[in-house]
């Protein structure tokens, strides 16, 4: 154990100059000296309002040597909980008839769970701002699994709702605002990057699962099929979650920038920045999450079914598979870009390209081999908001409150799950055909680069020059 000496004040000091923390349950919380000293991190008087601590002499990233485990640990809690958004679709069918229910009535389920996993955001964010992110996590992995379990039992479809719809919106929200939010304070420096790894966990994980749940579909029941993966994924990321800690408000990575002051959620909430990457988040999370949940339902009536092969694989299922490795892969990769370019000028590139992507799959509709391709290239194109906007985010307002900011931006993709699913399949069997559908989501994407340019932009550079850094680089 490192040696102690104690300051004129009474507090206990590392030899090092560092503050002895306090710990609580079992995580690392910039709290209050042991001593009597003044009360430097979060929770203090009880009020749950997280208070911004001093680093100043402390060394570059004193606290930082164990974050990339943070990282990993993350990115395996996020992979967990993946599956019940990424793989809805395999279950649609049979779903539907185990519940006598239509297409729009079944696909209710997913956008319950996705604007609950969204809608709660910012009480969950608030709560593992107060209490940590590992007993938070934890539980929510369980919740998700669990959603999966007990919706195999579900035989109307308000039992559906509750089970896979409510259960797995609380459980999935928990982890995901929370492990976004633990990314972007360990990493100030790489921002963008880290994010866009935690987010990559949500996309690779449906990845590992897709062909074993659709193999295991062909051959079993969707119920044993529902009962095993639910049980098994509730497992690891309740395991991933036991490493997970917070770090010490104000953490300063070397070398790192300086850093926009804090923003509280209120005041945020009044800011017409805000309210652009709000519209704009909604409208991107319309398109990709339309093309997620309906994608088995208009392949085939493309004519993309389980029975055609592509390079000796069942189309469907493959495409699916490329779908979760670009949908991962573009979340790093578009904010690893960011950190270096700039976020508005990538949102730009990636939101415009998107739009193109998407007419290029439909034109491309007739042949399985390039439909297959060009699904890819379309999620390759909309994963990466789930990088972009929680860094944009954290620039503006700052990292203290920046799991409950982000709670109440992530609430935009609760709204585009409702437009891309019940919705969507509404205006479907109204026209008959899904062209009115994709042309709205191509319009709403170029819409969305476009306004990354001309309105966000422009926002964000009027506030940088009022930006009192909370800390400086330090080397």
């Amino acid at each position: 154990m490192a040696a102690q000496k104690t300051n004129a004040g009474g507090d206990r000091r590392l030899e090092s100059g560092l503050p002895e923390l306090e710990r609580k349950g079992g995580e690392s919380h910039p709290l209050r000296p042991a001593g009597p000293a003044l009360c430097l991190g979060a929770l203090c008087g009880g009020s749950g309002e997280r208070k911004a601590m001093s680093l100043e002499g402390m060394p570059a990233d004193t606290f930082g040597r164990g974050r990339w485990l943070q990282l990993v640990a993350g990115v395996v809690a996020m992979m967990a909980i993946s599956s019940p958004q990424y793989v809805w679709t395999l279950f649609v069918k049979p779903l539907q008839a185990a519940t006598h229910s239509g297409l729009p009535a079944v696909q209710v389920t997913i956008s319950l769970l996705i604007v609950l996993q969204t809608g709660l955001s910012p009480l969950q964010g608030g709560l593992i701002d107060r209490f940590g992110a590992r007993v938070l996590v934890a539980l929510g992995c369980v919740l998700s699994g669990l959603s999966w379990v007990l919706a195999a039992f579900a035989h109307t479809i308000w039992t559906l709702y509750l089970t896979y719809g409510v259960l797995g919106g609380v459980g999935t929200g928990i982890v995901y605002v929370g492990v976004v939010g633990q990314m972007a304070r360990w990493f100030p420096d790489r921002r963008g990057f880290a994010t866009g790894m935690a987010a990559a966990g949500y996309g690779f994980g449906a990845m590992l699962t897709t062909f074993p749940i659709s193999g295991m579909l062909a051959k079993a029941s969707y119920q044993s099929t529902l009962t095993t993966f639910g049980a098994a994924l509730a497992v690891v990321g309740a395991l991933a979650a036991a490493f997970m800690k917070s770090p010490p408000l104000g953490y300063a990575a070397a070398g790192q920038r300086p850093q926009a002051p804090a923003v509280k959620t209120a005041d945020m909430l009044k800011t017409p920045v805000f309210w652009v990457m709000f519209v704009m988040m909604t409208m991107m999370s319309t398109g990709g999450l339309m093309i997620i949940v309906q994608f088995a339902a208009f392949s085939r009536e493309f004519g993309v079914t389980d029975k055609v092969t592509v390079f000796g694989f069942a189309a469907l299922p493959l495409a699916l598979t490329l779908d979760r490795i670009t949908n991962g892969a573009t979340r790093p990769f578009f904010g690893w870009i960011s950190d270096r370019l700039g976020r508005e000028n990538t949102m730009a590139v990636a939101f415009i390209g998107e739009g193109v992507a998407v007419a290029a799959l439909i034109a491309c509709r007739g042949d399985p081999v390039l439909y297959v391709l060009f699904s890819g290239v379309v999620f390759f194109g909309w994963g990466e908001i789930f990088s972009l906007f929680p860094s944009t985010l954290t620039d503006t307002f700052g990292e203290l409150h920046a799991t409950t900011n982000y709670g109440f931006l992530y609430m935009a993709q609760g709204i585009g799950s409702i437009l891309a699913g019940p919705v969507a399949a509404l205006i479907h069997d109204r026209a008959g055909s899904w062209s009115p559908v994709f042309a709205l989501i191509i319009v709403m994407d170029l819409a969305t680069g476009l306004l990354a340019l001309f309105a966000l932009k422009p926002l964000r550079s009027a506030r940088r020059p009022t930006h009192e850094p909370l800390a400086t680089s330090r080397t």
